[in-house]
This record gives C-alpha cells, structure tokens and sequence, in this order.
C-alpha cells in the first residue's frame, strides 16, 4: 500500500506513509487500509494527512558549517560522526537539533515531525554537503530534482583494490539484506533501481596495500548506495565497519572513508543554477597522506 501512497504523494518519504496507514489514517473506498492492502483502477483512496505537530525534539545550540543558506534552503557541511536525525539510541546532538536551533520553525514540515526539513540524507560517519528545505515549497521542488536525477550529489571515497578501468557505472539494485535487517543489499526482492558512476582520481600500491580514490557520482539515492555498490563490486569503502570486513584499518580513519564533496541544484524559488564544493576534510587527507607514504 505504501508503494501506491509513493506514487501518490511523492514529496513524503515511505517511513512517513506508512505511519499514516498504521495510524489508520488511509481508507480504500471507505475501509481502513493496510500495508497488504492491493488497490485496483477506479478505487477512492482517502489520506487524512495530520497536522504538523511541533517535534518533541530539543534545539540544541550546536555549531553547524553553512556554506549556503536562503529564506527557503540551507547547505550544511556535516562532520563526520554527526547523526542526521532523531533514531533510537541517538535523541540529542544530532543535526535535527542543532537545525531546529539555528532555524527556529522555519523548516519543511513534509518529512514529519523527526525529519523537519530534511530533504536527503547522508550516514553518521560520511561527512559533506546536505541540503535542508526550510518549507515545504522548496523541499517539494529539490524532492522532484531527486527524483528526476537533476539533482547533483558527488561523493569522494577511498575503496580497497586497484580499479582497473578509469571509470565506470554500477547499475545493480538495492533493497533491504535479506537475513540482516539492518543491511542493504544488491538483489532482486523487493528492490529499487540503483546506479552509481565513478571515475579513478588516483591509485596507491605501497607497503599499505592496494588502495584507489575515487569520486562516485549518484544517478539515484538508495539507503547505504555508494557503499553497498563498491562492496558489490569488490572495492568496499576503506574502514566500512558494515560493509567492508576487516582488510582494511587506518588509526586515522574512523567509519567509512566517504566524503559528500559537491552538490548541485535550480533554486526553487528563483530558478538558479546552485553549485557547492566542500574541501576534504582532515581525516580524508589523513588517509590520503598515508597512502602517499606508503608508495614512496
């Protein structure tokens, strides 16, 4: 049922739709509906959206880098470590906080109450750009420029291995792992399309091992992408504690070598043509800097 609300009301992400149905907040012709509910042509299908409830999460006065910021959107650089929003285990310094801080009620309701403003995601330990609609007109835009693939996201990564051509695409779908629930995977059940390209930025093969950096552009935004799809490839992302194993450890690197560098959107409001570039940060370099001792 989810996935026909996802059609319906694209701007919402799934975990929100299916709140509302098990809220009964979905009829199909006048009947409560359910996640096994199947709909055919010519059904009457009603959604009682609720109202936006203030979130019941603390503004905490937490230093964010802004490279950009309007009366509609704003880019946050995010560090390395930072949880994006609110999940168990993690109700307090994440970046939902430090945002309802710095933005008071000025973000985007369309997420829920978790999620204000949140249009995409990066994981806790890659660090970058992240964009935040501060209402919901503009995050109704930047959700369809996703969806239509003209939203630029482009990662750096150092993965294990020598890749062998210069560039190349990764079209394998994800969907959750089949007997670890809190994995993704490539496979064909219950799956989406997924597709990763990536061009060689340079090559390391020294006392250390064998080691490629690389930018990996997003041609779609799948749930871990970049790092299940080099794991699927043979090239996990160096120190992935999930999806790497154990054939890679840098001191200097703690959680995945994975950087969100450059981001590029039209301005909902005006039309603009918006690109950022964030520097790699330390631990990035780090990494890269031992690289380069271990070849000489």
């Amino acid at each position: 049922m989810d996935k026909t609300l996802a059609v319906l009301i694209p701007e919402a992400s799934r975990s929100y739709l299916q709140k509302l149905i098990e809220q009964g907040l979905v009829t199909v012709n006048g009947q409560p509906a359910d996640k096994k509910t199947k709909v055919s042509a010519g059904d009457e299908i009603t959604v009682e959206m609720p109202e936006n409830v203030k979130p019941d999460i603390e503004p905490e006065n937490i230093p964010l880098e802004i490279p950009y910021e309007d009366d509609d959107l704003l880019v946050v650089n995010k560090p390395k470590g930072m949880v994006v929003h609110p999940a168990a285990g993690h109700y307090s310094g994440t970046l939902v906080n430090a945002l309802l801080y710095h933005c008071g009620d000025s973000l985007s309701g369309i997420n829920g109450v978790e999620r204000p403003g949140i249009v995409h995601r990066i994981d806790m330990m890659t660090s970058g750009l992240l964009i935040v609609a501060k209402n919901d007109f503009a995050h109704k835009s930047l959700t369809e420029q996703i969806k239509e693939h003209s939203f630029t996201r482009r990662y750096e990564a150092v993965v294990v291995g020598n890749l062998r051509e210069d560039s190349g695409t990764v079209n394998a779908p994800i969907g959750r792992h089949p007997t670890d629930r809190k994995k993704m995977a490539v496979t064909d059940k219950n799956s989406r399309e997924a597709v990763t390209h990536y061009d060689v930025l340079g090559r390391y093969s020294g006392s250390m091992g064998t080691y490629t950096h690389v930018r990996l552009t997003l041609e779609t935004g799948r749930t871990h992408q970049i790092r299940v799809h080099m794991a699927y490839i043979g090239h996990p992302v160096v120190c992935d504690p999930v999806y790497g194993g154990a054939r890679q450890q840098f001191a200097c690197c703690e959680g995945q070598c994975l950087h969100a560098r450059e981001i590029g959107f039209i301005h909902p409001r005006d039309g603009r043509s918006i690109y950022l570039t964030s520097e790699l940060p330390d631990y990035f370099n780090d990494v890269l800097h031992k690289l380069n001792q271990s070849v000489q």
